[in-house]
């Protein structure tokens, strides 16, 4: 069963994310406080490589915390594959992240992810090469000690014929320093 996400959806979840950061911002009014103190950074590093195939991702993102419960961040994405006589891929985007810990343990997430992906197809198979923008909503939990969280998410908007992931299931593992 697919979850129908249309343009209000995504509009009424941005007012949602931007409330609950005016709200956050209002409870410290009286506090001076340093931006740079309440960012920060993390990311993602992948390689895999087999028999023919080679698969390298670099993923930056960077949180602002609003206070012990609430982190709003961004991060970006670049990914390439190749599969020796198959296809060569590139996958390039950003992302939008919300991080919200009811308690110090548990941490839930919301992420909007936008890709490009360019798939090239090796000109023996007669398959057309493609280009297109595939977007994720993925909504996640986890376990946190620290700057560590450990969970799994899952993406509402999954697409099996498009999706660069193999499953809308994903586990996941964040650190931010």
């Amino acid at each position: 069963m697919r979850f129908p996400l249309n343009k209000n959806h995504f509009i009424y979840l941005l007012i949602v994310s931007f409330s609950l950061t005016a709200s956050a911002q209002l409870q410290n009014v009286s506090a001076p406080t340093d931006f740079w103190s309440h960012v920060r950074f993390g990311g993602g590093i992948g390689l895999s490589f087999g028999d023919g195939f080679f698969s390298g991702t670099l993923a930056p993102s960077a949180i602002y915390d609003f206070n012990d419960q609430v982190s709003l961040g961004v991060g970006l994405n670049g990914t390439y594959n190749k599969r020796k006589d198959f296809y060569k891929s590139t996958v390039f985007g950003g992302s939008l992240i919300g991080l919200f810990n009811p308690i110090q343990e548990i941490q839930l997430s919301a992420e909007f992810e936008e890709l490009n992906v360019s798939r090239n197809w090796d000109d023996n198979l007669g398959i057309a090469d493609e280009n297109y923008w595939y977007p994720a909503l993925f909504l996640g939990a986890g376990y946190r000690m620290r700057n560590v969280a450990v969970g799994i998410r899952y993406d509402v908007l999954y697409d099996k014929d498009k999706s660069i992931y193999a499953d809308p299931w994903a586990p996941f593992v964040r650190v931010y320093f």
